[in-house]
Order: C-alpha cells, then structure tokens, then sequence
C-alpha cells in the first residue's frame, strides 16, 4: 500500500469521524435511553451493553426489549429485530458495488453501516466513499456503546426517558437523515418524498418494521434508475452500447 493511497484513507476516515459527530451526540443519548428502559425490563447492565456491542442498532434494540417486557419469547423479540433490521438489505444492495474484494470481504465491510454512514458516504452518484463510511460508523458505535453504558448502569438516577425529552431523539434524527439526502438534488427530494408517502401508507396496516422496509426499497429503485438516467444523459453513448 502507498503512502499517498494511506494518507487519503486516513483523510477520508477523520472526514467522516467529523462528519458522524452530530449523529453520534444523538446516538449517544438514544442509547442513554435504551440502557434505562433496558434496566427497566430486567436487563443486566453487562447484558444491554454487549447487546449494543452486538447488534448496533437502536430501532431493533428497542422492539426486542418491548416484547420482552411484555413477556414475548426470545424467539419473538429476535423476528421483531430483524424484521425492523431489513432495511440495511436493499441499503447493502446499493453499497456493495463500491466495496474492493470477494464477497466475505465486502460482507465483512458492510457491517459497519446504519443509517446516517450510508446517508453521508452516498456520493449522490450512485457510489458510496467507504472510509467517509467507516470513520462516521466508527464514531457512533463508540457513542451508542457508552451511552449505553450509562444508561444502564445509572438509570435510578435519571429516571424516566420521556421526561429528560429522550423520546424526541429518534424523529429528529431521522428527519436529519431526510435533509442531508434532499439536500443532494429534485431527485432526492422525489425519492424521500415517495419513501415517506409509501410508509405511512403503511404503519396502520402493516406489522412494524415492513413500511420502513418497503419505502427504502422503492427508494432504492427510485434512486438506481435516478442515476442510470443520469449517467445516460452525461454520456449518451453509454445507452447506445446497453
């Protein structure tokens, strides 16, 4: 590996640590939030922290503790998790072009994604930078593993989420996600659009996890053939070759 190959590495990796920052200052306090409503529903602290280590994923981490609370079986809360963790699918799908290597290699880079690293690594192209990816994931983890920490281990003492305005988190940070795509183009704007109308088409008649599933894939769809028709347009040969 060259020295110039290493040094833009490591600047595309900071560049997304400062860009995760924002991102991991909110996952830092939905974690809070997680640790305490874990405490609540019996968890151990050693148990919420390695299930944060693990499965790096709030909205799943939630749903599983919800049955659990409500005394589903493992089994239950283990199909709600994954169900609400379907959407990285079609978000792999778009990522794994812009993956180097053999398929366990590129299985092995995709897991550092979530949501706000796969929004900020897009280049709006079609292609996705990632060391932007893994230096924004990379500060989140640390973020939601500590946050989580704390939560449980000192939930007594801040009581109940809602009313530190944990609650709110969640929204926002989606609705952050939603701007830095919009921001990128009519294009995006459309897409978003469409994925939101598709989902709350579907949260009063579909089990949780599925509308969220289903708009990102149509916004998947949406955003291939955005930038085929682009890419066409930049290079009209290109359709004559297909």
């Amino acid at each position: 590996m060259d020295a110039a190959g290493t040094d833009s590495r490591r600047r595309l990796f900071r560049e997304g640590v400062r860009a995760g920052a924002p991102f991991a200052v909110a996952a830092g306090l939905l974690a809070l939030s997680f640790g305490v409503v874990a405490q609540n529903a019996g968890f151990s602290p050693v148990a919420a922290i390695v299930m944060s280590a693990i499965v790096f994923a709030g909205s799943a981490q939630f749903a599983a503790i919800a049955i659990l609370a409500q005394g589903g079986g493992a089994g239950a809360a283990i199909g709600a998790a994954a169900l609400m963790n379907s959407r990285f699918l079609p978000m792999g799908v778009a990522l794994a072009p812009s993956l180097p290597g053999g398929p366990l290699k590129r299985a092995a880079q995709g897991q550092p994604v979530v949501d706000a690293s796969w929004a900020l690594a897009n280049g709006g192209d079609g292609t996705f930078d990632r060391w932007l990816l893994f230096g924004s994931s990379a500060i989140q983890y640390a973020a939601w593993v500590s946050g989580t920490a704390l939560g449980a281990v000192a939930g007594d003492a801040l009581g109940d989420p809602e009313k530190l305005g944990l609650d709110a988190i969640y929204p926002a940070f989606f609705l952050a996600l939603v701007i830095v795509e919009v921001r990128r183009g009519r294009r995006h704007l459309g897409v978003a659009a469409l994925g939101a109308l598709i989902a709350l088409a579907l949260t009063p008649v579909a089990p949780p996890g599925v509308p969220i599933l289903v708009a990102s894939a149509a916004a998947l769809v949406g955003l291939t053939r955005g930038a085929r028709a682009a890419a066409a347009a930049a290079d009209p040969t290109e359709g004559e070759a297909g």
